[in-house]
């Protein structure tokens, strides 16, 4: 694949969800998307009015995690976290659907989840990205759970949180991008760690990677 550093850095979600993630560790991530012009960075909502404020003069967007990283609070809990994300200053928010509805086949729970959570999210025009954890889903609810995020009103599908068993898998991508076509962004996230599991991800139809490699990957 023929890409340039600076186009696969436009890629890349910069990424510091660790829970013991200090203020100066998120600074530094900051730092580092800035230097590089990662398209993001992605932290815990507690960081971005700290992120906001340092990518105020740049291109790179902050972005924050709602119902991180089980996914089984509540709607109501997720629609109030991304209001106020999005109020200290969120481009996009990347939300955990809620997994044990989805494997016990209670889709219509699952789909009025990520619903209210667009709704809220398209009120200010920013983009609602659904982690559907494809580490515990075999490929029949993979499928579902981006039909049903489609229907819902995402505006991306994405594997992992990061935090699971197991994070994005080329396969998993592949058919992710096959049941959404060009209608859904998809990003791939957990466990990308080089250049060339980047590439990989994105020829399998990755719109996005979530990493906390960058330096690693774009070196």
């Amino acid at each position: 694949m023929n890409i340039t550093t600076a186009e696969l850095a436009k890629y890349l979600d910069h990424t510091n969800l660790k829970p013991n993630a200090t203020k100066s560790d998120i600074e530094v991530t900051c730092q580092e998307a800035l230097k590089y012009n990662t398209a993001s960075v992605c932290v815990n909502a507690y960081w971005i009015p700290f992120v906001a404020e340092q990518l105020k003069d740049s291109t790179v967007k902050p972005i924050a995690v709602v119902g991180f990283p089980l996914g089984a609070t509540t709607t109501k809990s997720k629609v109030f976290e991304t209001q106020v994300a999005i109020q200290d200053g969120a481009e996009e928010i990347d939300m955990v659907l809620n997994i044990g509805e989805l494997i016990a086949g209670n889709h219509s729970e699952v789909e009025k989840d990520i619903h209210d959570v667009a709704l809220e999210t398209h009120k200010t025009g920013k983009l609602l990205k659904v982690i559907i954890e494809t580490s515990y889903l075999n490929n029949e609810q993979i499928v579902a759970a981006c039909e049903i995020s489609e229907k819902a009103g995402a505006d991306y599908v994405k594997t992992s949180t990061g935090f699971s068993s197991a994070g994005a898998k080329v396969e998993d991508v592949a058919l992710m991008r096959k049941t959404v076509g060009d209608r859904l962004g998809v990003k791939a996230s957990g466990g990308i760690h080089s250049r060339e599991e980047a590439l990989a991800m994105i020829e399998a139809g990755a719109s996005r990677l979530g990493v906390s490699a960058t330096k690693q990957i774009l070196a």
